[in-house]
């Protein structure tokens, strides 16, 4: 069974999985809002390291995304948004579990309907540049836990998990 649809069958408490499996697992302890229409979501982490464009999480979330959660490094920027309604829109079409940003999402309205995981810093309505500057399926350090490409990673209300 797919990551995806698991989670259709059961939320995964981070505090939980953190009393169990502690010393393998890195939290986040940077406030992270939670915006999307699943509220507890996990799966591998792919990566985008990018600032106030989006091209790349564009691209990536209009591939198969088997459950993955995408994990974006927006350098913290809240002033540009590195996604809205019809990106995620493609990400639920394609399968994502959802997407962490470290910087700022828009159309949140749209995006608390939508069987998505989001966690984000906040929002802005204004567009991102579309250049495609950035990398991809690289580490990337948010509040000095380091996400890498294939490391398990657990969202929900209380926070963020990544697998050491």
């Amino acid at each position: 069974m797919a990551a995806a649809e698991d989670q259709s069958l059961t939320a995964i408490n981070t505090a939980d999985l953190y009393d169990e499996r502690g010393d393998e697992l890195t939290s986040v302890s940077l406030q992270f809002q939670s915006l999307g229409g699943r509220s507890h979501f996990f799966g591998t982490a792919r990566t985008i390291r990018c600032f106030q464009d989006n091209a790349l999480v564009k691209s990536v979330l209009a591939t198969p995304g088997n459950g993955s959660v995408l994990v974006v490094d927006g350098g913290g920027s809240l002033g540009t948004a590195l996604m809205g309604d019809m990106i995620a829109e493609s990400a639920v079409a394609n399968g994502w579990a959802g997407v962490v940003i470290h910087g700022a999402i828009r159309d949140r309205e749209a995006l608390a309907l939508l069987d998505l995981g989001v966690k984000a810093l906040g929002s802005n309505p204004r567009k991102s540049a579309k250049a495609g500057a950035g990398e991809t399926d690289v580490d990337v350090v948010i509040d000095g836990v380091t996400f890498r490409t294939g490391a398990m990673v657990w969202c929900d209300p209380d926070g963020i998990l990544v697998e050491r």
